[in-house]
């Protein structure tokens, strides 16, 4: 018997009282001192049958040797792991690998994805810098002694102030935005299945997109606003106390409905860009991919928004600081009469704001593409797809068109 911890062994062996055949052999006498009588018809050494109507169990084969106890070959435990050829791995994706995608692609094909974004964060900044120089008007400092109907008329006439001063700069900042957006969501695209892409061929592919994709967001953005106005109207009506009450309640209730609007087509700029569709289709396309998925993609835009901002903020207060104290009056400025800030403010602060926007317009982009991208794969199988397009073995020849939606 073999003593090896583990080891069982696969057959019976001979026992003392046996022969090498394996047959019994009569003893020479039973208790009574006579001997047992056998049968002179005996089966051969190792020719014995079951009887009828049993099956004997298959013979066991001792295995011996150093691979004793390992699997057999081409075992393998959990399923293989999901084909990668570009920034993601081609199966479901969870928050933490949809956000290290879009970084990822900011980091392999920074060349094309910078030239976007700080191109545009320049253009952006510049005219956000010749609106606060020339069309805000100066906004005189608050009465601390006027009334208060004087001090509602003054938070009217600064809030205006601001508009005016901003609006122009928002309109191109929008714009801005929305331009890498389209060029960053081709980028991404050829991305997720390791094609490089150009700016020259990001912008052709993308141009024809524009309009529309311009119209989607002005057509959102219209929406999200008038519901937050159909919930403030109640109440603006009525005034007093109950009005107040009522603004407090219509604004909330208009807020959150605009919000659940905007996730339910969070996705449909991905959609116009790659599946080649119209504006309205488009939004259906996007409310069909976010349906049941509603609370995820809400989690995971507030808090890549949230990522943002905190990053956004760790650039801009440095600079900003630097700004005012680089400025005519420095800190003392603040604190006096409100007046447009000077140049050297305006240029630093412009500074800090192209580097923030060069950074975060990528990783917002990259983060709805790939919820798009994300969903499909879920819901439609994308995945094989993407791997016939990224020339993967055994998945069928590529098609011609490398990008997500074609």
């Amino acid at each position: 018997m073999n003593d090896t911890p583990g080891w069982t062994s696969p057959g019976s062996a001979p026992s003392d009282d046996q022969n090498g055949s394996g047959v019994p052999r009569p003893a020479p006498s039973d208790a009574n001192g006579s001997a047992p009588q056998w049968s002179k018809d005996q089966p051969p050494a190792g020719q014995w049958s079951p009887p009828t109507g049993q099956t004997p169990p298959p013979p066991r084969t001792p295995t011996t040797g150093p691979n004793w106890g390992t699997p057999p070959p081409n075992a393998h435990w959990g399923s293989p792991p999901a084909a990668k050829p570009g920034v993601i791995p081609l199966r479901p994706l969870g928050m933490g690998e949809i956000l290290d995608g879009a970084v990822k692609t900011l980091r392999t094909y920074w060349r094309t994805v910078l030239a976007i974004t700080v191109t545009v964060a320049v253009i952006s900044e510049i005219a956000s810098i010749l609106a606060q120089r020339y069309l805000a008007p100066t906004v005189p400092a608050a009465d601390p002694d006027a009334t208060p109907a004087e001090a509602l008329q003054q938070s009217l006439d600064s809030a205006q102030a601001s508009l005016i001063g901003t609006g122009p700069a928002l309109l191109v900042t929008l714009m801005a935005s929305l331009f890498s957006a389209a060029l960053l969501t081709v980028v991404i695209s050829r991305a997720v299945v390791g094609r490089p892409v150009s700016l020259g061929s990001a912008w052709q592919e993308a141009r024809p997109r524009l309009l529309q994709l311009v119209g989607l967001t002005l057509l959102v953005a219209a929406m999200s606003t008038a519901i937050v106005l159909v919930g403030l109207l109640p109440g603006l009506l009525v005034g007093g106390a109950a009005g107040a009450a009522l603004v407090m309640l219509g604004g909330f209730g208009g807020l959150a409905t605009a919000v659940w609007l905007l996730i339910r087509f969070a996705l449909a700029s991905p959609a116009l860009m790659l599946e080649r569709q119209g504006v309205i289709q488009a939004l259906k396309r996007s409310a069909k991919l976010v349906q049941g998925a509603w609370w995820r993609i809400f989690g995971i835009t507030l808090v890549t928004q949230l990522l943002i901002f905190v990053f956004a903020m760790i650039i801009v207060i440095p600079f900003i600081i630097i700004g005012i104290a680089v400025d005519g009056d420095g800190f003392s400025g603040l604190l006096t009469e409100s007046s447009a800030p000077g140049w050297p403010f305006l240029l630093i602060t412009g500074i800090g704001g192209v580097i923030t926007s060069a950074i975060t317009y990528p990783i917002s982009a990259g983060v709805t593409v790939l919820l798009y991208v994300d969903q499909r794969i879920r819901r439609e199988a994308l995945d094989l797809e993407l791997a016939r397009a990224a020339g993967l073995p055994g998945y069928g020849p590529a098609p011609g068109d490398e990008t997500v939606g074609g």
